[in-house]
């Protein structure tokens, strides 16, 4: 009959597939806007800081 051993690739491509899957997700929905986010702060912050040393 089978054994269990017959399908321990198959499961560790299953883990890891769905690992990458909600690593994938986490990145989309919290890591990029995030960074995003605070990059465009970062922008407005240093052209605030230079109209003011115009002025």
């Amino acid at each position: 009959m089978f054994e269990f051993q017959q399908y321990l690739g198959f499961l560790a491509f299953l883990t890891i597939l769905t690992i990458g899957f909600w690593l994938m997700i986490f990145l989309i929905t919290a890591i990029i806007p995030y960074w995003i986010f605070g990059g465009v702060r970062e922008f407005l912050k240093e052209r605030k800081a230079n109209k003011a040393l115009e002025q």
